[in-house]
């Protein structure tokens, strides 16, 4: 059997109803998974103002906040990947949620008691330590959901609409950043207590968790032959065939780090994706502060929202284009990053000079050219790495692959981010635009000679 066997007549019919069936069930409780580590990292960040203001929190333990947060969130990725693959993925997913909320309770109970004012030195430590187990709570949905998504949109149709599936699937990030604004406003406006803004989402990934406790990681668990199952079944026969032995399918085995760095272009697309990520992570931490040495604090927060509106639709124009041209994401990618380095060329030459409407529309198409590749990448690109024929219908390697991009990403961008200030403090802006249109060039040529593929690919086909 082709190890593209679609699910077609008489029982492969029943499998495929009942396959599509469940799909809309797994995108909405992974959509929603995901969307509430965004609802709870950025709820954080709205009262940054008040943890330092009215809970004694310095702007050196608020950075190292964020640190330690980022660190093992990278790792976390990686790990969490990996358990993803090994274990339930449903139970990894309610762990992360769960912990979320825990966490998100606990450094409640430390402003509540004023831990900080009280001792210090012991609100330093318990705080960042809470913020250690935060960071890799948080880690569980990116990895992991992107597993159980490849594990249900499986079928011959969703995988030639893998990109579009997963562009609307990565949307849950701004839909949580949103829902965190909006709720943050609203008990401001009400005038409730600030720590309201990490109450309700600890309460709300405590319910999530116990919708996620209901999900179906993988069709087996629910009688369903996907093509994937058939090609394991079909390895399994043939090596029973050559050995002399009856044939048993013992389910897939979780990849190893090491194999799963050997799929071609994997670690060439975790490398590249940690210089894409910074300049995402640069647009995010230092955006406001640039827009504020030429406008209000309110008005610069406004021109910088047109960042994240402009990611939106990123991730699903990367997706539509490249499942038209046959999943040729590489390509459009590519396109995507050199329009990129032209933007930020233009920035880097008129950014002192720009009127604020000329900085939201430039922001937004920004937002569009970042959000798209960074989004496409840690979903339909790794669901399209992990399908590899060496290790399809043998070995469950999703989870990991989506880890090690996402991990390895992070911990570049988090390194590279180290340059921002000093740059800019001792050559301006200018020079930081710069910098990220030789990272964002850097990121490009590690996927060239995958795009270069591509490219004779499609002039083969046309000839």
């Amino acid at each position: 059997m082709s190890e593209t066997t679609p699910l077609t007549n008489g029982t492969d019919a029943e499998n495929l109803r009942k396959l599509r069936a469940y799909q809309p069930w797994a995108f909405f409780i992974t959509f929603g998974g995901y969307m509430m580590a965004h609802f709870s990292r950025k709820s954080y960040s709205t009262i940054k103002g008040e943890l330092e203001s009215e809970a004694g929190y310095s702007p050196l333990l608020l950075s190292a906040m964020d640190t330690v947060f980022m660190a093992t969130y990278a790792v976390g990725n990686v790990v969490n990947g990996k358990l993803g693959d090994t274990f339930n993925p449903t139970t990894i997913l309610a762990i992360g949620l769960f912990g979320s909320g825990a966490c998100l309770f606990a450094i409640n109970s430390l402003v509540w008691f004023d831990t900080e004012n009280y001792n210090e030195s012991l609100g330093n430590v318990l705080i960042l330590a809470f913020y250690f187990v935060f960071g890799f709570a948080q880690a569980t949905g990116g990895p992991v959901g992107t597993a159980v998504m490849g594990n249900w949109f499986c079928d011959a149709q969703s995988e030639a609409n893998r990109g579009v599936i997963f562009g609307f699937w990565t949307c849950h990030q701004y839909v949580g950043d949103v829902a965190a604004q909006l709720a943050s406003a609203a008990i401001f406006a009400m005038e409730f207590p600030y720590w309201w803004c990490l109450f309700i989402p600890a309460v709300a990934n405590v319910l999530w968790a116990l919708v996620t406790m209901q999900l179906v990681a993988d069709p087996v668990d629910k009688n369903i032959i996907t093509p994937e199952v058939r090609i394991r079944q079909e390895k399994a026969k043939a090596k029973a065939a050559e050995e002399g032995t009856s044939a048993v399918d013992e389910g897939p085995k979780a990849i190893g780090f090491l194999e799963a760095f050997q799929i071609p272009m994997v670690a060439q697309y975790a490398i590249a994706f940690g210089f894409f990520k910074l300049c995402n992570y640069a647009f995010f931490f230092w955006l406001p502060y640039f827009l504020e040495n030429s406008f209000d604090s309110s008005q610069a927060n406004l021109i910088a929202s047109a960042y994240s509106f402009g990611m939106m639709p990123g991730g699903i124009i990367v997706g539509f284009v490249s499942d038209a041209f046959g999943g040729r994401r590489a390509v459009v990618i590519g396109v995507f990053m050199v329009l990129l380095m032209c933007l930020l060329g233009m920035f880097a030459i008129y950014s002192e000079v720009l009127t604020a409407n000329a900085f939201a529309v430039s922001l937004f198409f920004m937002g569009t050219l970042v959000g798209g590749p960074n989004n496409i990448i840690t979903s339909a690109v790794a669901a399209d790495l992990a399908s590899h024929p060496s290790v399809r219908g043998s070995s469950k390697s999703l989870g990991t692959v989506t880890g090690l991009i996402n991990g390895t990403g992070s911990i570049i961008s988090s390194v590279g981010l180290l340059a921002i200030g000093p740059l800019q403090a001792a050559f301006g802006w200018s020079s930081v635009w710069l910098f990220m249109i030789g990272s964002t060039f850097i990121g490009t040529m590690l996927m060239s000679t995958k795009i270069y593929a591509e490219l004779m690919e499609s002039r083969s086909v046309a000839n």
